[in-house]
């Protein structure tokens, strides 16, 4: 017999939040890059916005997943971090696009 466990719908709902900005920030990754190919050199602050966006994913998304897998409420005090993270690397990318000579 396959014994299953359900999460419930709000732990759902947390999941799917973390799924969607990691998606989010997954595409901000690929724009990072493409803007990376197109330099010469890579400007440290492109560097840093894609750095920025990896450790706003784990730490984002990663904290609502094991929420919502775990149930470990004091996990959801960690999310904030990942989103100032998030918030650090649109900065850092705004800042180096607005400079950016292509």
């Amino acid at each position: 017999m396959l014994c299953e466990k359900k999460i419930s719908e709000r732990s759902l709902e947390i999941f799917e939040t973390g799924a969607r900005y990691q998606m989010y920030h997954a595409l901000a990754l690929f724009l990072v890059a493409l803007l990376i190919s197109r330099t010469e050199l890579p400007q440290p602050t492109l560097v840093a916005s894609g750095w920025l966006f990896i450790i706003g994913i784990a730490i984002f998304s990663g904290s609502l997943y094991a929420l919502s897998l775990t149930g470990v409420k004091s996990l959801g005090a960690i999310t904030p971090l990942g989103g100032v993270a998030f918030l650090a690397g649109w900065g850092t990318l705004a800042f180096a696009a607005w400079n950016l000579k292509l």
